[in-house]
This record gives structure tokens, sequence and C-alpha cells, in this order.
């Protein structure tokens, strides 16, 4: 019997989310399985993965063989590196304690990675919006000063033209006087 470790699908309609099972290779996509390691969600950046390591090394211990995209997510989270890091150990070429050391060095590393991606993402997010919102005040700013110099254009238009001439008339007569005398 062929044992594939692959996605069966859940969730609604472009909103999937998927179990990671061990599976008869001849089960359809959806039904009959083995045993249910965990579950996908591509929906959050980074995508959420969630399942048990040890049942997942277990199984690829034994034979069964990952799909594609079980594969990529079982290498971006150590399992297959792990087994690599075992066949090293079962063929003598390095120690368990060895073994267990890079391992452990490994996945703190690739932790440290994935938070930093987190952190990036959300500091990001804060830079963006904070950039949106400074452009959409400044729009506002430059809005309300043509608004304003309208107005002043519609008050200097209104005013009384007569009443702005003698105003304006007044005191050139006064300077006129005052040089005269």
């Amino acid at each position: 019997m062929a044992v594939k470790i692959r996605l069966a699908r859940r969730g609604r309609k472009k909103a999937a989310t998927y179990d990671i099972v061990v599976a008869d290779a001849r089960a359809p996509r959806d039904g009959r399985f083995i045993e249910k390691l965990g579950t996908y969600n591509p929906q959050t950046n980074p995508a959420t993965i969630n399942y048990d390591a040890d049942r997942a090394f277990y199984w690829m211990m034994t034979g069964a063989q990952p799909t594609d995209t079980v594969r990529a997510m079982l290498s971006y989270r150590g399992v297959l590196y792990r087994r690599h890091l075992q066949l090293g150990v079962d063929k003598g070429a390095i120690t368990q304690e060895v073994a267990d050391q890079r391992f452990s060095a490994w996945k703190d590393e690739k932790d440290a990675k994935i938070e930093g991606k987190r952190t990036g993402l959300v500091d990001a997010k804060a830079t963006a919006k904070k950039a949106a919102f400074d452009a959409e005040t400044k729009v506002k700013e430059a809005r309300a000063e043509a608004q304003r110099q309208k107005a002043a254009a519609l008050l200097a238009a209104n005013a009384p033209a007569p009443a702005a001439e003698e105003a304006t008339e007044a005191p050139a007569e006064e300077a006129t006087e005052a040089a005269a005398e």
C-alpha cells in the first residue's frame, strides 16, 4: 500500500484551510485517511502550519511520500532536515547528540527568521498606514487652503468698489498735501 502525506481541503469557498493527513494514495483527496497530522491555513501571512512534528517524522521514516506542497511545508518546518540527520545517525556518520545539536541550532535560527518576518510585516503595515494618513492629511490641508483662497477671492470680488477707491484715494491725497506743506 502506497502511503502519502497530503492535504485534505476544508473550509468554505475562497477561504480554504487544509488538514495535513496520512492517507492511502488510492483514497480520494477529501476521503478516508489513516491519521490527521495537523492543519495548514494559507489565508494568513505568513501561512499558519500546525502539525505534530514527531508523527510527521515517524511517517517520513517509515516511507510515506509527501506531495510537493506538503514536502515544501515539512522542509520549511524542519522535518526533512531532521530525517536527513537521522539517516546520518543510522549510517554511523554522526552521533545522535551531534544530530540533535545541529537540529536545535537550525530550529532556533529558523524560528528567529519566521518571527523576524512576522514583526517586519507588522512594522511595514504600521508604516504604510502612517504614510497613508500623512498623505491624506496633506491633501486635506491643501484642499482647505484652496477653499480659503477661493473665499478670499470671492470676498475681494464682492466688496464695494467705490469704498475701496475712496479708501485708497484719501491716503494718497493726504500724502500729497503733506508733501506740499
